[in-house]
């Protein structure tokens, strides 16, 4: 049994949402949009759009989640090349989707740029993802801390999206279904705002979907809502 929340917040600084999600039985994603207002949200838009032929599908394949990104790698990068104002807009895209492999059912988790899927197993929270950003490799090669990489100065800086010149490769990660999982899919509006701690705190305490999304928000936007904020929670099994 699979039952799942979403929402997503303008926050309390920015003027418009360039964030995008898919929450669907089979699919859900979450997309920021770059490039400024307008362009952004467009950006996140059609990958949410061609995204959105993939779910539901019973025979749904890796390969497809992968050829999905190029495509719309390719849409956002014609976009721009058609609306000169639109040039340089990018996305994010990261999520779950549920595929089967050798006819066994698998958990897919895809990411391309900074925005983050955790997986919450028992009361044990991990990250499913790598971020591609700058501030996630100074944090790898041990130079500052995950809590440092929050307020770092280059914390914005993505090395990795939808709608960049350089050829595109997408992490993707298959993982065995485990007999009661939680995941959560966000954008950095989340992460930024809100330490692993505290999300752990929350899915924890609210043992319905939709209420831990809205209780994930709330925080973030508590915290300060510096920036768009989109949250997917999917539960799979008996969790909640």
């Amino acid at each position: 049994m699979i039952t799942w929340g979403a929402r997503t917040d303008v926050g309390r600084v920015r003027q418009g949402n360039e964030d995008a999600h898919l929450a669907v039985d089979g699919l859900w994603l979450v997309s920021d949009g770059m490039g400024g207002h307008a362009a952004g949200e467009v950006a996140s838009r059609i990958v949410v759009e061609t995204f959105a032929p993939l779910a539901r599908r019973r025979d749904l394949r890796a390969a497809d989640l992968v050829a999905a990104v190029h495509a719309a790698n390719e849409a956002i990068k014609s976009y721009g090349a058609e609306h000169p104002r639109a040039r340089g807009l990018g996305a994010t895209v990261t999520g779950v989707a549920r595929v089967t492999l050798a006819g066994a059912p698998r958990w897919a988790i895809l990411n391309v740029g900074d925005s983050r899927v955790y997986r919450l197993v028992g009361d044990t929270l991990g990250r499913a993802t790598i971020d591609h950003s700058e501030t996630e490799e100074l944090v790898l090669e041990g130079v500052i801390s995950p809590e440092e990489a929050r307020t770092h100065h280059a914390r914005n800086i993505v090395t990795r999206s939808l709608g960049q010149r350089d050829p595109l490769q997408p992490d993707l990660w298959l993982l065995p279904p485990a007999a009661s999982e939680r995941f959560v899919v966000c954008s950095d509006g989340l992460n930024s705002e809100v330490g692993d701690g505290d999300i752990r705190a929350i899915l924890l305490a609210e043992p319905d979907p939709q209420r831990a999304a809205d209780a994930l928000v709330e925080a973030a936007l508590a915290a300060g809502g510096r920036d768009n904020v989109s949250v997917v929670v999917v539960d799979a099994g008996s969790a909640g």
